[in-house]
């Protein structure tokens, strides 16, 4: 599962993670948002290496100004509390598994 996540607890889920955390930065009402949730709630389910974390932007202006989401969906890969990986728009499952693999 995907857990919600936000400006306030987002410390404690992303940066102090000692692991790594894909995060889906979203809004309710973005059509290749609606096409990718489904997509990462599958890889959260299959990839169990990897913790999966969505920040809606609406909700959470600080983190979007913080980390400059210009355009939705953008995702990022932390490792480490850094950010490690950044990309942006709708991907295949595929792709995103090759996303992430680069992160190893």
């Amino acid at each position: 599962m995907v857990k919600q996540v936000t400006q306030d607890d987002f410390k404690s889920e992303v940066l102090d993670d000692k692991g790594r955390v894909f995060v889906d930065f979203y809004a309710d009402w973005c059509g290749p948002c609606k096409l990718t949730g489904p997509i990462i709630e599958e890889l959260a389910n299959e990839m169990m290496n990897i913790k999966f974390v969505k920040v809606n932007v609406d909700k959470n202006p600080d983190l979007v100004s913080k980390y400059s989401i210009f355009s939705i969906p953008t995702f990022f890969i932390f490792k480490e509390g850094k950010a490690i990986s950044q990309f942006v728009g709708a991907l295949s499952k595929e792709n995103f598994i090759e996303e992430i693999k680069k992160t190893e």
